[in-house]
């Protein structure tokens, strides 16, 4: 009888234990499903850091975007031919050489007076546009290449080719209309954007203004230098942006000299 009863004992510990496994492996398997159906995890979008101020300038290094030999090219003007402009505005054009050669224009390249190109303050370097002459009617394709001009009532600043080929050059200035035909970025969103005030008479203003730039705006990138016969205070806010720029130059009245906002890139 106890043998009996021993191994009835021995017969449902076998049992058991079997069922254990068959619990453990059906809970191993609901495991792993519940694993298989989590949904894949989300990528945060990348942190961009605002430069730091050892090394700012070196980091903050606007690419350079060139333009067809002479400024435009045949395929410019065949695009100016069959296309409407995106953009127009009208207002003062006057006309610019470079100070010293082998200047480099603020598209990177060498500045050249015998380009079809022009100095705007905020459209994307390499926008391709027409001027034109509002008195005699004369027009003309060109790329901008350079940032200006930084003179308050005027709206652009020709290269001598380009004055000329406008009817600009001998009277110096001109009321013209602008018409921007492509981009190769967009005109009203992005970019990378400053401030820039001057002209200065003399450094001890700009260095005093420079200071209270880099006290009021932590964190944004503040430089001072010199022009022909001018001094020049930059402001770039923290990652060059275009509404902090605004505000700046909205809101900043500066005892002497003028602010005026500038597009980078």
């Amino acid at each position: 009888m106890r043998q009996t009863h021993n191994r009835s004992g021995v017969l449902r510990l076998a049992g058991l234990a079997a069922l254990a496994l068959v619990v453990l492996a059906v809970s191993g398997c609901g495991h792993k499903n519940t694993v298989a159906q989590l949904p894949p995890p989300q990528i945060a979008p990348p942190v961009v850091a605002a430069p730091a101020a050892a090394g700012a300038a070196r980091l903050g290094r606007i690419p350079i975007t060139p333009v067809p030999p002479g400024g435009i090219s045949a395929e410019d003007l065949n695009y100016v031919s069959t296309h409407e402009p995106i953009q127009s505005e009208e207002g003062l054009a006057t006309w610019y050489s470079a100070p010293y050669a082998g200047r480099k224009a603020a598209n990177g390249q060498i500045f050249d007076d015998h380009a079809m190109t022009a100095a705007e303050r905020t459209l994307p370097m390499g926008s391709l546009i027409t001027v034109t002459n509002l008195k005699t009617g004369q027009t003309a394709a060109m790329r901008i290449t350079d940032r200006g001009p930084f003179v308050e009532g005027t709206i652009i600043d020709l290269t001598i080719a380009s004055a000329k080929a406008t009817g600009i050059y001998r009277s110096g200035s001109a009321r013209v209309r602008v018409d921007v035909y492509s981009s190769p970025k967009p005109i009203g969103t992005g970019g990378r954007w400053c401030v820039q005030i001057g002209a200065f008479k003399s450094q001890r203003p700009a260095l005093k203004l420079k200071q209270q730039l880099i006290d009021r705006y932590p964190g944004s990138q503040v430089i001072e230098f010199p022009g022909e016969s001018s001094y020049w205070v930059r402001i770039r806010p923290q990652g060059d942006n275009r509404a902090m720029a605004e505000f700046i130059a909205d809101h900043l009245r500066p005892a002497e000299g003028e602010a005026f906002l500038t597009r980078l890139d």
